[in-house]
């Protein structure tokens, strides 16, 4: 007989008690949160009030208004619930290390060797109870020997198995009760709701070692996490409740049923595995040192900082991390607390590049009566991949350089940014398009990497300057004029070099085109200037000569 104990925890109003725990005025409400499935919106989950007053989870919202008309419907956060999910298995680490999410509101604790930590299984379970209730959560708990009971436990502990068969049900009923079957509508589609069920609040969830189907043979046969059609097709057969199903030939079953079946009797049972199997935690890179006298001078400040960054670049290192953010957090003596944080350009696990970026910042830290403790944080990390060098001497070389003159550009921007912010510093892109304000795209030079190769040469010359097209007072007839007037200025043509014709985007309704087709010219004027003018034969707005730019 095996030891293991296994704690199963279901939240079965994780989604709407998350809500209420960040609106505390909403406790008192009917509180239901709403997701969609196949086109409709449906309830997701709900709270307690809202519970009592008839609407069920898997009810379509209208149907629930209908019953409760004071219903507050939130939208359902899958992402939201997963992260509160994640903050209740930290959480449950109190209780073992080997805890595990299952499902999407609900965790798995194996708890072998640990409840006499807290002076029983019993005392455990009222720990985790009144744990929850200061948490505002509704927690409902199984303990036996395997995962499967465990499991059954907590959902259906004290609920007696019933019968699939109804008067909804047309098919099974006799003809004499078919009439007045006919004449009820389901409750999806505003018909009565089915009884709330409720649980007795002494219903025993703990299994006592070795005492696996006693627990289990009263329980219903959904208890065994089968699919809904295999639970309808084992109760038309008669066999409603665990026990009736452990008891019939496994042969049988497994060729009416599948293996699925057979599988989760065995793993119910404890014949078949089913381990847990914790989630990892994250990586969290950060260290720190305490000081016996508080220091105040930049120099024992920076002092402090070359202790602390070659054991935090190490950590980083071991993992294959490099660090993007670093925050550097100084703890007063007055217990207030002073951060800085800087980025880099690129992930880096060299102290070389970030203590640089740290001493420009340094100045920002107000040490007052003294700080008597450092600690550094790598608050984000991103995987770095070490490159190898390879071929003869000559060719290492050159990629050695290559990477050292990539390396410095990535420090050069670190420092900018630690002055003006990352977000501050952009490169240009090229872009695949006629169209000459989107021939290049404008990137964070911090979150982007540098265009490969020579820049893409235009078919035609472009101007160094753009800027938005201004009017030129000249003749509205396509052919170029001999002299216009533009800023205030009568200009003479010299030369000019076209047309080139650039359409605007049919796809894209740019407010800067709706002047229609372009005709653009290359044109140097008597006083040595060259400019981009070009002629818009009128679309939503009116033709004309306009000015675009400038080659400088």
């Amino acid at each position: 007989m095996s030891d293991r104990r296994i704690l199963s925890l279901w939240f079965p109003r994780l989604g709407a008690e998350r809500l209420i725990r960040r609106q505390p005025v909403l406790a008192d409400q009917p509180v239901a949160i709403v997701e969609e499935r196949q086109n409709t919106q449906v309830i997701s989950a709900l709270n307690g009030v809202a519970q009592a007053q008839g609407v069920q989870v898997g009810q379509p919202v209208r149907d629930a208004h209908a019953m409760c008309p004071g219903l507050l419907t939130h939208t359902r956060s899958a992402v939201g619930e997963a992260r509160f999910l994640e903050a209740l298995q930290r959480w449950a680490g109190k209780f073992s290390p080997w805890v595990a999410p299952e499902e999407t509101d609900a965790l798995v604790v194996d708890l072998t060797g640990c409840a006499h930590l807290f002076g029983g299984e019993a005392q455990l379970m009222q720990v985790v109870q009144d744990d929850c209730t200061d948490l505002g959560l509704t927690v409902l708990m199984g303990l036996a020997d395997t995962r499967g009971a465990a499991w059954a436990l907590a959902r259906y502990a004290g609920r007696a198995a019933g019968s699939d068969r109804s008067g909804d049900a047309i098919d099974q009923e006799a003809r004499a009760t078919r009439s007045r079957a006919g004449k009820r509508r389901h409750w999806t589609k505003g018909g009565a709701a089915p009884p709330v069920v409720t649980r007795s609040g002494d219903v025993t969830r703990i299994a006592p070692p070795g005492q696996t189907y006693g627990a289990l043979a009263p329980l219903p046969i959904a208890a065994l996490r089968l699919e809904p059609e295999t639970t309808a097709q084992l109760g038309r057969l008669g066999l409603r409740r665990v026990g009736d199903l452990l008891g019939q030939p496994r042969a049988g079953l497994a060729r009416r049923f599948g293996r699925g079946l057979v599988m989760r009797m065995d793993q119910a049972m404890g014949s078949a595995p089913e381990p847990v199997s914790p989630a990892k935690p994250p990586d969290h890179f950060a260290v720190r040192m305490t000081l016996p006298d508080p220091i105040g001078l930049t120099e024992d400040v920076m002092a402090g900082i070359d202790r602390l960054l070659p054991r935090l670049c190490t950590a980083l290192k071991d993992k294959g991390k490099g660090a993007r953010r670093v925050a550097l957090h100084a703890h007063r003596s007055d217990h207030a607390i002073e951060v800085i944080e800087i980025g880099l350009a690129r992930p880096s696990h060299d102290p070389d590049r970030i203590r640089p970026l740290l001493e420009l910042k340094l100045e920002e830290i107000d040490a007052g009566f003294g700080i008597d403790m450092l600690r550094l944080v790598a608050v984000q990390v991103e995987p770095v991949h070490d490159v190898m060098a390879v071929g003869h001497m000559q060719a290492g070389a050159a990629v050695q350089a290559r990477l050292n003159n990539a390396n410095a550009l990535d420090d050069l921007i670190g420092r900018l940014g630690a002055r003006v912010g990352l977000d501050a510093i952009r490169r240009l892109q090229p872009a695949d398009s006629n169209i000459p304000e989107k021939s290049q795209k404008v990137l964070a030079a911090a979150w982007s990497k540098p265009h490969e190769g020579p820049w893409p040469a235009p078919v035609n010359p472009r101007p160094m300057l753009l800027w938005h097209p201004e009017p030129v007072h000249a003749p509205d007839v396509p052919r170029l004029p001999q002299t216009f007037r533009w800023r205030g200025r009568d200009l003479v043509r010299l030369r000019a070099l076209g047309p080139e014709r650039i359409a605007p985007e049919w796809w894209l309704d740019d407010p800067n085109w709706r002047s229609g087709t372009r005709d653009y010219w290359v044109t140097d004027t008597e006083d040595g200037q060259r400019l981009w003018l070009f002629y818009a034969h009128g679309g939503a707005m009116s033709s004309g000569w306009f000015c675009h730019g400038s080659f400088a």
